[in-house]
């Protein structure tokens, strides 16, 4: 509200002269209209919370737990997390494409699919977690459970994704309500990573070096056998509180959120599958976002789904790595803040230059150094603050595009969720490709399953995959969101096309309404 505005509406409540004061009580009930409570805000941002809490959990400890817990192949693990993150990716456009032909209903388009996702993905994400007592058929076991909670996981998060685009008609309302749901998802970082890593990283199979020298061969042989059992428990303890969570979130979401629907638009005729394709694959700005961000998000999906056993076996801080993990993402968290200022400030373009090559200098001084708990530490604050960029940026860019795609084509309606899935399909599969691939490079490196120690070219492989590989990746990336075309004064432009159009078209209605209401 412009300062004196206030003043205005209530003199001419009193004094009921001048036209223009019409104009201004007018305006306001769109404003407002448009406006989001601080609760709305929250529970929408609560509903990020579940997607991440897994995430983390199963970025930063599925892989370790595969090969230290459960014991499998290198080989066969690497299988189960290129097959399961492939399916996930398969999935998005799928799920993406049902969602935008689904109908209304009294609880909305998106809600439903949120909802009804909701008790089959906490079943299965909790049977990952769980240890079969049988050998043979292990592999099966985690595929199929990976790949049906992957499933249950996009029900529920491309709709929540596309929920953006139906919370508010505002650009500025959506942004800050992305900016809470930023801030809350980095939050469920935090927590996924300090549930699984402070329950599970107390239960070590390998003993100290303590130990070593005060027990015999026989005892440590014991001890290990003991402490992996314990391991499992705890894997399960932990997986059972965050599935708790998640139902929590999702119900905060279901309560506090409510889904406006597009009067006012008759939505487009229903797209087959490649229609929809061509829909979002011909619209230039979408293309160079995804692509761009396809690789930044790759060199940090790689960071994370090597990073513990980077900790444990490059560095050898085995007792330490729950915490390190625990300290990035909290500064991640607290540097949210920052970087939605940053970005309102300076625009989200040099926001994106400066939060992604902020990470360079420490992922190349963490493998350049001798290793040094203090030092990881500081890296890891530092770390954190790119890996906060990482997770805010791109989701508040998307609405810019999907935007940008309305004001080019204002008869296309209602395919919101198609730019959401699709995005998220190119970031899954090509993690997919990066967690295989880096998983059976361990094989190939002589890693040995259920080893307190690995061999020199273990600790040098992770060297490459947490420093070289990333670097270079981010600075492809960077290269192609350079010619990202929405800078600052587009976004702007198109922001205010969309609100002339939303305004017309609540004036055309309310016209339409009042003949009829005569009639």
């Amino acid at each position: 509200m412009a300062r004196g505005e206030g003043a205005e509406q209530y003199a001419a409540g009193l004094l009921s002269v001048k036209p223009l004061n019409t104009d201004i009580k007018a305006v306001k009930p769109k404003d407002m209209r448009n406006r989001l409570s601080l609760w709305s805000k929250l529970c929408f941002a609560i509903g990020g919370a579940p997607y991440q809490i897994t995430g983390s959990a199963l970025g930063f400890f599925l892989q370790i737990y595969l090969l230290d817990v459960a014991q499998l192949d290198p080989s066969h693990a690497s299988i189960i997390l290129f097959v399961g993150r492939a399916w996930d990716a398969i999935t998005d456009p799928t799920v993406g494409f049902l969602v935008s032909r689904s109908r209304w209903t009294g609880m909305g388009r998106m809600m439903p699919w949120i909802l009804f996702s909701t008790p089959f993905a906490v079943l299965t994400y909790f049977l990952i977690w769980y240890v079969p007592p049988f050998e043979q058929g292990k592999v099966i076991w985690y595929l199929i459970f990976y790949c049906l909670f992957q499933s249950m996981q996009t029900c529920f998060h491309v709709p929540y994704s596309a929920l953006t685009m139906f919370i508010s008609n505002d650009q500025k309302e959506r942004d800050s309500a992305t900016a809470y749901r930023m801030m809350v998802e980095v939050l469920g970082t935090v927590l996924g990573t300090a549930i699984q890593g402070q329950i599970v990283g107390g239960s070590s199979g390998c003993p100290t070096e303590s130990d070593v020298i005060n027990i015999n061969s026989t005892s440590i042989n014991n001890m290990s056998v003991v402490t992996l059992d314990e391991t499992k428990q705890a894997y399960m303890i932990a997986s059972g509180v965050i599935c708790i969570i998640y139902v929590v979130c999702a119900a905060v979401l279901f309560v506090g959120v409510k889904e406006k629907k597009e009067s006012m638009r008759k939505r487009s005729q229903l797209l087959t599958f490649r229609q929809g394709l061509w829909l979002v694959m011909s619209h230039g700005p979408y293309i160079k976002l995804v692509i761009g961000f396809l690789f930044t998000s790759l060199a940090f999906m790689l960071l994370e789904g090597n990073f513990a056993l980077f900790i444990n076996y490059a560095l050898g801080h085995r007792s330490h790595f729950q915490n390190i993990l625990l300290v990035i993402m909290l500064s991640g968290a607290l540097s949210i803040p920052l970087w939605q200022c940053f970005l309102t400030k300076f625009g989200k373009k040099t926001a994106v230059y400066v939060g992604m090559t902020w990470a360079i200098p420490f992922m190349i001084l963490i493998i350049s150094i001798k290793s040094n708990l203090i030092i990881s530490y500081l890296i890891s604050v530092a770390a954190g603050v790119s890996v906060a960029a990482a997770f805010l940026l791109p989701w508040s860019m998307l609405p810019d595009v999907v935007d940008d795609f309305k004001v080019r084509n204002p008869d296309v309606h209602g395919h919101e969720a198609l730019f959401y899935s699709f995005y998220v399909f190119f970031i899954k599969f090509a993690s997919g490709v990066s967690l295989g691939v880096s998983t059976l490079s361990m094989k190939f490196a002589g890693y040995v399953t259920g080893a307190c120690s690995q061999p020199e070219a273990v600790a040098l492989t992770l060297k490459v995959l947490v420093s070289p590989v990333p670097v270079c990746l981010i600075v492809v990336g960077l290269l192609i969101l350079r010619t990202y075309p929405i800078d600052e004064e587009r976004r702007q432009g198109n922001r205010k096309l969309l609100q002339e159009m939303l305004d017309s078209e609540a004036d055309s209605e309310s016209e339409t309404s009042a003949l009829g209401s005569n009639v």
